[in-house]
Order: C-alpha cells, then sequence, then structure tokens
C-alpha cells in the first residue's frame, strides 16, 4: 500500500524581493518539474512484542544521491535520532517526517489513533526522487559531447542520478556537487513529503493531480498539506522565508501574498523543546493571512527557462545585500520599491486581460497570437485589422512595457544595494530575446542573479529563441509551465518512465 505524492518546482515571474514583506504580491507559475515521495511500510507485519516498543523505524532514501539514511522515531515525543552518518542527513525531509507524523497524532480521532499506532510500528519507508529539470546536467551533457539543446537534455534518462564531486582523492567525503536550476527544489520536496504521508497516515485525502476542479473539502485538505509544509520548511531553513515556493508547491501556479511571520513562531519556540502535537494545535488554529489568486499565463504562451551556466547565485546574500541597502537609504529604496511594485501590478493587469480576451473573443485572440509569433514587436500593431485585435495587441504591448520597467528598477535596486540582480550579461541576452520574433517577456526569475533566465513566448515561436539561447551558450530547460499543485499519482514514477521508454524501442 504505498502512497506516491509530487509537487511541483516553480518559477517566480514577479515579485522578487518585495514578496518578502506584505502586502506585496508575487506571480509564481508551477511547472512540471515535480518532486516525487513514496511513502510505504517497512515490515510487513508488525512483530508480537512491538506494543511495547517506544520506536518505530524510518527509512529515507535518495537515489539520486545514491543515500539512504536510517532513523528512530520516538513514539512518544516524536523526536527522530538519524542511526547513519550524519553526512547524508537531509533536514528538510526530517522536519517533513516530524511535523507530519505529529499531525497525525494531534489531529486523528481516538479510534483512528489505534490504526496509526500500528501503521507506525511497521516503520515509514520513504524514497524521494526530483525530476531532473531541477539539476543542472549541463557538465554530463558537455562531456558525452552533445549540444546545449532541449533535445540533448531529452536523452537523459529520467531521475538521472546527481554527479559527484570527484575533488576529494580518498572517496571519503563524497558530498554531492549539486548544481540546481533554481526551481524550488527543498519547498517541493518538503511539500512532497509532507503530502504523501498526511495522505499516507489517514489526515487529508488528496485527490489525484490532474482533477482540475478540486472541490472545496479538498481545499481544507490542501490547507493542512499548506500549514505543516510550510512550517517544516521554515524550520529546515533556520528562516521564515516569504513562503511562495510552498505555496506553489502545495496549489499550483497563482498571485501569491504572504503570510505574518508570526504565524510560525509557536514551532520556532518549539525547537526549543514544547512537544510537537501542541505546537500543531496551534499552527492549525493559527491566522493564516497569506493571500492567493487565481493566476496562470494566457492560452497559446508558452514559459521557457534557460540555464547560462554561469554558476548559480546565492538568494540568502543577494536578499541579504538588498535589505542592507534598505535600511541603509530607505527614502530611495522605498521609492524603487513603489515603482517596482506598479510595474509588476501592471504586468499582471495585462496578463489578466489576454486571458479575459481569449475567454470572450478566441477566434480574434487565437488570429493575433498566431500573426505576432511570427513578428517582432514593433510590428505587431500594423497586422491587427479590427478592434478586438487591436485590443489582444495592446494588452501584448503594455505586458512588454511592464515588464521592461520590472527589469529597469531590478537592475538600479542591484546597482544600489551592489548585488548583480540582472547582470550585465544576462541584460545582453534577454535583450537579444526581447527583440526576437514572437517574444512577449524575457527576465530572470525570483531574485535574480546567474541562475536562470525566463521568457514567455506565443504560438510556436519558441524553438527559435532555444537556438538562439544555445549559440550563446545558454541551455533550454525542459521546464513548462503547469498550473497544478501538491497531488496523488497513481504509481511509482520510474516505472512509468521506463515503460515508455521501452515501448519507444522498435524492434526490426
Amino acid at each position: 500500500m504505498a502512497v506516491v505524492a509530487s509537487a511541483p518546482g516553480k518559477v517566480l515571474m514577479t515579485g522578487g524581493y518585495l514578496i518578502l514583506e506584505r502586502p506585496n504580491a508575487g506571480l509564481v507559475l508551477s511547472t512540471n518539474a515535480r518532486f516525487f515521495a513514496i511513502v510505504k511500510p517497512l515490515y510487513d507485519e508488525i512483530k508480537p512484542d512491538s506494543w511495547a516498543w517506544a520506536w518505530t523505524d524510518v527509512k529515507l532514501t535518495s537515489p539520486q544521491l545514491s543515500r539512504e539514511s536510517l532513523y528512530k522515531l520516538a513514539l512518544k515525543n516524536l523526536a527522530l535520532q538519524c542511526c547513519s552518518s550524519s553526512e547524508s542527513r537531509n533536514p528538510f525531509v526530517e522536519q517533513a517526517v516530524q511535523y507530519a507524523v505529529a499531525t497525525a497524532y494531534a489531529t486523528l480521532d481516538k479510534n483512528k489513533k489505534e490504526f496509526l499506532h500500528k501503521l507506525l510500528l511497521q516503520g515509514l519507508d520513504i524514497t524521494i526522487l526530483g525530476s531532473n529539470e531541477f539539476y543542472s546536467y549541463r557538465n554530463q551533457i558537455e562531456a558525452r559531447g552533445l549540444p546545449l539543446t532541449p533535445e540533448a537534455l531529452a536523452t537523459l534518462p529520467p531521475f538521472t542520478s546527481i554527479s559527484f564531486n570527484t575533488g576529494e582523492s580518498n572517496g571519503e567525503n563524497c558530498k554531492p556537487e549539486v548544481a540546481k536550476t533554481g526551481l524550488g527544489s527543498s519547498a517541493a520536496m518538503t511539500t512532497a513529503v509532507v503530502g504523501a504521508l498526511l495522505h499516507y497516515l489517514g489526515v487529508v485525502n488528496l485527490s489525484s493531480s490532474k482533477d482540475q476542479h478540486q472541490e472545496k473539502k479538498d481545499a481544507t485538505d490542501l490547507d493542512v498539506v499548506h500549514m505543516i509544509a510550510q512550517t517544516a520548511h521554515c524550520i529546515a531553513q533556520g528562516k521564515v522565508g516569504s513562503g511562495f515556493d510552498v505555496s506553489s508547491a502545495v496549489y499550483g501556479s497563482h498571485r501569491y501574498v504572504r503570510f505574518s511571520p508570526e504565524v510560525i513562531s509557536s514551532a520556532q519556540v518549539a525547537a526549543k523543546g514544547l512537544p510537537l502535537q501542541e505546537v500543531i494545535i496551534d499552527i492549525l488554529k493559527g491566522k493564516w493571512d497569506h493571500e492567493r489568486t487565481k493566476f496562470s499565463l494566457p492560452p497559446l504562451m508558452t514559459l521557457l527557462l534557460g540555464e547560462p551556466g554561469t554558476g548559480g547565485s546565492s538568494t540568502p546574500s543577494m536578499v541579504g545585500a538588498v535589505k542592507k541597502w534598505q535600511k541603509s537609504d530607505p527614502q530611495k529604496s522605498l521609492e524603487t520599491w513603489r515603482k517596482l511594485s506598479e510595474a509588476n501590478s501592471s504586468l499582471e493587469v495585462q496578463l489578466n486581460m489576454l486571458s479575459k480576451l481569449a475567454e470572450e473573443y478566441w477566434d480574434a485572440y487565437k488570429c493575433t497570437i498566431e500573426n505576432c509569433s511570427r513578428l517582432k514587436s514593433d510590428k505587431w500593431l500594423e497586422q491587427a485589422s479590427e478592434p478586438k485585435q487591436d485590443a489582444v495587441v495592446k494588452a501584448l504591448l503594455g505586458a512588454r512595457d511592464a515588464m521592461l520597467g520590472i527589469r529597469y528598477h531590478m537592475r538600479l535596486m542591484g546597482e544600489a544595494a551592489g548585488v548583480p540582480i540582472e547582470p550585465e550579461s544576462q541584460t545582453q541576452l534577454l535583450d537579444a530575446t526581447m527583440n526576437m520574433e514572437g517574444i512577449l517577456l524575457a527576465g530572470v526569475p525570483g531574485a535574480g542573479g546567474f541562475d536562470a533566465v525566463f521568457a514567455v513566448t506565443l504560438g510556436d515561436s519558441g524553438s527559435n529563441v532555444t537556438k538562439m539561447w544555445s549559440s550563446q551558450n545558454v541551455l533550454a530547460l525542459l521546464v513548462k509551465e503547469d498550473p497544478c499543485g501538491v497531488s496523488l499519482e497513481s504509481g511509482d514514477p520510474r516505472i512509468s518512465g521506463v515503460t515508455a521508454a521501452v515501448s519507444s524501442v522498435h524492434i526490426e
């Protein structure tokens, strides 16, 4: 009786830095890159003396890192003790396990407690797997002499192991040298583990992913997953971030305004010794004041992500520098934030307008997008032959202007704070991208830096961008927007990958 849950990675399209402070909003897109958690019993049956046990076993496997960790979980205070080498510990999964099990103890009624106790005595066998899109495989592609294209990435088997750093000659300290693509792997992993465990332990009933019309009752289940995953993620990180990455891992694409950090304060105190179950009750009853509004890209638009290969940037240190600048120059920074916030709102208004036009005048919308996808933006207005098409083009151009405004103020902020939010090399690449046919937007997602670039393309214009990026040594990733949040999967994701690969082998 294995439970498999998955949660998506994210791209923060607007709201970098501002999203840290209420009431600023950010537009976050969830992607087809997903983290999977597989939960099943460790032992088939419970030994007769198990009623007296104070501990149960937890095994955590991460095949891509070739790691396996064993833990003892105390059934009284739910503390997790690692029995393997400390090298292989994963604080995100550890907190997810403790908080999910504590939630089951805190919320299930008496009849279900017995079932819970039996389940836990069978031990927990947890496997985590991340889609290739979370990690950089640029080195493998170059080592195989393949071109830097999405097609080359597609030749890697699903859940490819992550290359180990060969620097240590003794082979003892084999720390994985994981270059990430900035899609929020820790948030997706934490959410997948929390979702899988809460479903497995009978606390929530997650619907399977592709049921778009989730009933209201599911919303309350998702809210429980959200509160517990946010808390576990913050405790593992050692700080309370804006939480947009966990929110999109739970709910999918949306417009997000952060929760007040105080909601998690009881959990931070708990790290100092409050019983976990009491903390959970506090958290579930807390005043979660985050806002979540429906948002996804308008039809016939595609999100593209590129990895520039200049090595990632450290988001926390960039955020630190921006906060320092805010303190040192409050007046100038407030002004920049206000303008940035206006540009963010303007982009959101134009994109929502485009979704509305697509709904109301599909034929005119479709025709306009197809025409614009073959032209540079300065030629878009010329081909609008009637008022409805004109309205679509004006919204497209409005979205472009808003994005240029966002980029301009992000660059100013970076210069003032002394951090490369949109480094010169990225500026050149983004300008060249925005000047191509059929490109609506291009920018640096999230906190910016060297991590990644994104583009939103119209119709089929994306393939030209991937070619141009490839010529600039930028690897276009196999990441698309997928508005679906945390969900149940029907089986082990490794098997579906294998069957698909096997069926594509033609026997002559």
